[in-house]
């Protein structure tokens, strides 16, 4: 049985773990080449918490934030990539820009994102403070993104 998932089956899923007090760990990105980088903050993410829910951009909404050549590899691979990660628990797709109504609906106990973000810049900061919960940050380990490897990739395959 896939742990990926619409937003239905997530709020029933979500509604089951605040049941048995289960503490929901969420965090959300384009993971369009997915890299060591991906997997340790991943890897931290769950650590924080019981259950890591993972919102992937879906490929609308990667080509409105990065530009029309991204993303590289489709929603359903990229979902299905993240999915398998060892310390996810689920995956949801988004089209919007940011998070924002996955997280309002969610309401998770931990909101999760890089170090890179400013912690009043996150969005669902409030949502997720005013319900109790918390946001942290997490730095990253090494300096990888898939725009280096995009980058790397096409300076060595120049002709």
């Amino acid at each position: 049985m896939s742990n990926i998932k619409n937003i239905d089956e997530l709020v029933e899923i979500r509604k089951n773990l605040k049941a048995e007090n289960k503490k929901v760990v969420f965090t959300n990105g384009c993971f369009d080449i997915i890299h060591a980088g991906h997997v340790d903050y991943l890897t931290k993410s769950k650590a924080l918490g019981d259950i890591l829910i993972v919102g992937v951009n879906s490929d609308f909404s990667v080509r409105k934030i990065k530009g029309e050549k991204r993303p590289i590899l489709s929603e359903r691979e990229r979902s299905y990539i993240i999915s398998n990660i060892k310390p996810v628990d689920y995956v949801t797709l988004f089209d919007e820009d940011t998070p924002g109504k996955l997280i309002e609906t969610l309401v998770p106990d931990i909101l999760v994102k890089g170090a890179d973000w400013a912690i009043e810049n996150i969005v669902g900061r409030d949502i997720v403070v005013a319900n109790g919960g918390e946001v942290k940050t997490i730095e990253f380990v090494n300096d990888q993104s898939t725009s280096k490897i995009i980058k790397t990739v096409l300076e060595r395959y120049k002709s």
